[in-house]
C-alpha cells in the first residue's frame, strides 16, 4: 500500500513597515517635544507569523502479506493434525456473544448434479428483505456466470468462499461423506486459493470468510485457512442436511434456529425441499422478532 502523501502548506509573511518621519505640526501638537526634538513615529508592526504547518498523517499500516503457497508448505508441511471435525479449533460455529441476530447460510457446490439454481429461494429472501452469506464453490460460479453476477451485485448478499473443487479440507487425505480431501498443505491451499483468487477479481475485492466442502477440517488445514486472511464459517444449524430433508423438516429445523445462530442450507438444487421450507419458517422467525444478519455484518 502506497505511503500517504505530505503535504506541506508554506506561506508568506507579509512585512508592514511604519515610517519614522519628524513632525511637521505645531510644536504644541499631541505627539510632539516642546524642545522642537522630533518625536519618535509609532514602532514596526510585528510580522504576522507564518501559519504552523498541519501535522503529516502517520503512513496507513501496510497490509499482511498474504503468504504463497512455497511459504505454507515450508511453515506446516511436517505438522500432523491432532483433529478432524466440523467445529475445530479455528471454526466459528455461532455469532458472537450477546448478537441478537441469526445468519442465514447457503452453500453452492457446483460439480455433476450439483449446478442447479434454486431461484424460488432467492426470491424469497429477497420478497422478505433477509439477508444472507452465499457460499459459492468455483465450479457452480463457471456454470451460472449471470447468476452469479445477479447475486454479487445485490446488497442483501455477501459471497463467501466454498472451496475450488469442494473438497474437505485435510493435510492427510481424510475424506467425508465419501468426498476425498485434500492430502497435503500445497493442496489445501489450492483449494482455498484458487476460488479466492477468483471471486477477488471477480468482486474487487478478498472473500471474508471460507468453508470448505462438507464443512469438515483438521487443524493445520484450518490454520492455512487463517493464514490467508479469511474466517472459517461452521454452523449451529443443519438447515435442510445437505438438501435431502423435505420441506416440512427444513421448516421444522430453520424455525427452531435462536439468537446468534449461523444456519447452514443449500442454494444448488431447486428440487430439493430447501425453498419452501425455508418460506415456511421465515414469517414465524419475523413474526417473533428476530433480525437477520450476513456474516461480516457482525464484529467479531
Amino acid at each position: 500500500m502506497s505511503l500517504a502523501r505530505r503535504v506541506v502548506l508554506a506561506a508568506l509573511a507579509g512585512s508592514a513597515v511604519a515610517g519614522c518621519g519628524v513632525s511637521r505640526r505645531s510644536p504644541h501638537a499631541a505627539g510632539t517635544r516642546t524642545s522642537g526634538a522630533p518625536t519618535p513615529g509609532p514602532a514596526a508592526a510585528p510580522a504576522p507569523a507564518a501559519p504552523a504547518a498541519p501535522p503529516v498523517p502517520a503512513p496507513a499500516p501496510a497490509a499482511p502479506a498474504v503468504p504463497t503457497r512455497d511459504d505454507l508448505v515450508a511453515r506446516l508441511g511436517e505438522l500432523t493434525p491432532s483433529s478432524w471435525a466440523l467445529d475445530g479449533p479455528g471454526v466459528i460455529t455461532g455469532l458472537p456473544a450477546g448478537e441478537q441476530a441469526i445468519a442465514l447460510t447457503f452453500d453452492a457446490c457446483g460439480g455433476p448434479g450439483s449446478d442447479g439454481y434454486d431461484a424460488a429461494l432467492i426470491d424469497t429472501l429477497r420478497a422478505r428483505q433477509v439477508p444472507a452469506t452465499l457460499f459459492l464453490n468455483s465450479r457452480w460460479i463457471d456454470a451460472n456466470p449471470d447468476v452469479f453476477q445477479q447475486l454479487a451485485d445485490d446488497p442483501l448478499f455477501e459471497i463467501g468462499n466454498h472451496g475450488t473443487r469442494h473438497r474437505p479440507l485435510s493435510v492427510s487425505g481424510r475424506s467425508a461423506y465419501g468426498i476425498a480431501g485434500t492430502r497435503d498443505v500445497g493442496e489445501v491451499y489450492d483449494e482455498i486459493a484458487g476460488n479466492r483468487d477468483g471471486l477477488t477479481e471477480l468482486l474487487g475485492h478478498p472473500p471474508a470468510f471460507f468453508r470448505s466442502g462438507t464443512a469438515y477440517y483438521d487443524d493445520v488445514a484450518a490454520q492455512v485457512v487463517g493464514l490467508l486472511g479469511e474466517r472459517i464459517a461452521g454452523f449451529t444449524v443443519n438447515g435442510d442436511a445437505g438438501a435431502t430433508f423435505s420441506a416440512g423438516q427444513v421448516h421444522r429445523t430453520v424455525a427452531a434456529a435462536e439468537p446468534g445462530s449461523i444456519v447452514i442450507a443449500h442454494m444448488n438444487h431447486p428440487a430439493a425441499g430447501t425453498a419452501a421450507g425455508v418460506a415456511a419458517a421465515l414469517p414465524e422467525l419475523l413474526d417473533a422478532g428476530n433480525r437477520f444478519v450476513r456474516l461480516s455484518d457482525v464484529r467479531w
